[in-house]
């Protein structure tokens, strides 16, 4: 296991990280997170660093036993780090039934990252991966009932469609605890604020935080998620407004702008499992039917 290696990673991320805070790069960044939405922040900035373009990774073993695909001649891999188990043996402190305390000597296992090589399905050759026809979703009324269906069903709050006059395209109210969307708009702006609303519900939906977040960053949070998951299921949501997140990311500090990478990985990732759970759900029950 290679510290070196590690510590050249790590560095990367720093400077990635930094790279990240302008509005053309982050928009690049949550393009990647759309397709690795199950990786960690930092993984996924570390492949988007390597290869923008990369759809989907796996493992040289894993290409092979897993999908019957083989890494091409002189590719070169994309490193990302994962955590290993590794067992040490340390002094711990107990209490027996008289109350003295006594020293005994236990295993326990801690995680340790290490890199590790993995290529995109660009680097392989061999059977075709079924799990990439994910077919349109978009584009047809059918494909957005089913969507919208399976939004309202991952809903943790009520969805409520309803005519909302003063300008808003929809809105998480914190009291009631629904969501308002604004009826009768185009697909894919209901969609996209259905999410964007949605995320809000899931990360700001209490008043009673341990970290108060101002307004700015929240709206970046919901708006990060809403074009992230978008994305995933291939809805075009236009230039989207990066202007604003530019203005953001450069003011907050780089722990901040760490801890919203996170909450924007784990809320698009929770989302997009939900409802890809959910057409399937409702494609099962449409069989069922028939």
């Amino acid at each position: 296991m290679s510290t070196k290696k590690v510590k050249e990673l790590t560095d990367k991320l720093e400077e990635g990280l930094q790279n990240l805070k302008d509005s053309d790069e982050f928009k690049k960044y949550l393009k990647c997170m759309s397709r690795f939405h199950s990786y960690s922040y930092n993984n996924t900035l570390l492949i988007m660093m390597q290869m923008p373009q990369a759809t989907l990774i796996a493992g040289y073993g894993s290409w092979k036993k897993n999908f019957n695909r083989t890494v091409k001649k002189g590719e070169k891999g994309i490193k990302i780090l994962a955590p290993v188990p590794v067992k040490r043996t340390v002094d711990m402190q107990s209490m027996d039934e008289n109350g003295e305390i006594y020293t005994k000597r236990q295993e326990i296992t801690i995680p340790v990252f290490r890199p590790v090589t993995v290529f995109d399905i660009s680097q392989t050759e061999g059977e075709p991966v079924a799990e990439l026809n994910k077919g349109e979703l978009q584009g047809s009324v059918k494909g957005y009932e089913d969507l919208k269906r399976a939004l309202f069903m991952a809903s943790d709050v009520p969805v409520i469609m309803k005519d909302i006059e003063d300008g808003a395209k929809g809105y998480f109210d914190p009291k009631s605890k629904d969501i308002y969307i604004k009826k009768d708009m185009s697909e894919s702006q209901t969609i996209k604020t259905m999410i964007h609303e949605m995320a809000h519900s899931i990360l700001h939906n209490s008043e009673d935080v341990h970290e108060k977040k101002d307004r700015n960053t929240k709206e970046v949070e919901a708006e990060s998620v809403a074009f992230t998951v978008c994305s995933h299921f291939g809805i075009d949501t236009g230039d989207y407004s990066f202007a604003y997140i530019l203005g953001w990311s450069r003011n907050a500090s780089l722990d901040e702008f760490k801890k919203s990478l996170e909450t924007i990985q784990k809320c698009s990732s929770r989302l997009i499992k939900d409802i890809q759970a959910n057409l399937k759900e409702i494609k099962i029950e449409r069989k069922s039917i028939r």
